[in-house]
């Protein structure tokens, strides 16, 4: 069972969105037709790193990261990844690597069951949704069985937002629907469960302004700046890390689309406050982690700066 040993006074930052793409035996996590466009939207035939490759990766670079895969079985019609294994691997690897689940929303009972396991017997230390890409709307309470049970856990669940290059260019988008993402969609689920962590990921173009909104109104909600080189992040997003949310936006790449060292380079180069970048990098994520300490004295915490 997985159990962080992490050193967070020899790290230099957390990065907490990290794609496992391939597994050992080289099954990838999306079917052939998306892995491809995706590397032509990316712009990238790069190596899909398996998580021991991972793990080097990020020590060398005194960083941690939070790593996942997405169980979009019933869209995709494709075997996911296994969050198991994945949360297995990174055990052997505690001192650099924070595991998140996957389940489907659209299995039901099964995905509850998935997760509870996940938890429970694996140590998973939070959840990882791609609303388009599994095709659900979180804002339906269908699905509210599985946010309570995330939120009873008391792990953390990190959703895509915005735009998604997985698809793009493929006929109707190989039916995925970006809607779904609108981050708008998880400002019921903060409401209806505000004990539950919720964090946007992206920048959520082009609901940059909707996902400002639901983070400076529910204080369970944070974002993460990942995807994007800082370069190209929306001046209103830039304004709030410096400000109101600096103590819940987090450093995030999108590895293995975006390097940590890209994105380290290209951040000093935007109006984000060298002051704010160290909770950014990596005390805002320990916070939510629960690395920190008391992970429940800290977000009380956040609560009382609003």
């Amino acid at each position: 069972m997985y159990q962080p040993a992490i050193d967070l006074a020899a790290l230099t930052a957390i990065d907490t969105h990290v794609h496992i793409e391939v597994d050992d035996h080289g099954h990838t996590s999306l079917p052939a037709p998306l892995v491809a466009a995706a590397s032509r939207y990316f712009r990238t035939d790069g190596p899909r790193p398996a998580v021991d490759s991972v793990a080097r990766y990020y020590r060398e670079r005194r960083m941690a990261a939070v790593v996942f895969t997405v169980d979009a079985r019933t869209q995709l019609a494709h075997a996911p990844l296994s969050s198991v294994d994945i949360a297995r691997a990174a055990a052997d690897h505690a001192d650099v690597l924070i595991p998140f689940g996957s389940v489907d929303p659209r299995t039901g009972q099964a995905a509850l069951e998935l997760a509870n396991q996940l938890v429970e017997e694996e140590g998973v230390r939070g959840f990882k949704f791609h609303p388009t890409v599994q095709g659900f709307d979180p804002s339906d309470e269908a699905y509210a069985p599985l946010w309570g049970l995330i939120e009873k856990l008391g792990v953390p669940a990190l959703f895509h937002t915005g735009q998604t290059g997985i698809g793009a260019g493929l006929p109707g988008g190989y039916g995925l629907r970006l809607g779904l993402s609108n981050p708008m969609l998880l400002d019921a689920v903060a409401a209806d469960f505000p004990d539950l962590q919720i964090v946007m990921a992206h920048p959520s173009v082009p609901w940059q302004d909707e996902a400002l909104s639901v983070a400076s109104h529910k204080p369970n909600t944070w974002i993460d700046l990942s995807g994007w080189s800082p370069k190209y992040f929306p001046p209103q997003l830039v304004r709030y890390a410096n400000s109101m949310l600096a103590h819940r936006v987090l450093f995030a790449t999108d590895y293995p689309l975006l390097t940590p060292d890209r994105w380290l380079r290209d951040v000093a180069g935007t109006a984000i406050k060298a002051e704010v970048l160290p909770g950014i990098l990596k005390d805002n994520a320990a916070r939510l982690l629960g690395l920190s300490g008391d992970q429940e004295e800290d977000l009380r915490a956040d609560d009382d700066q609003l």
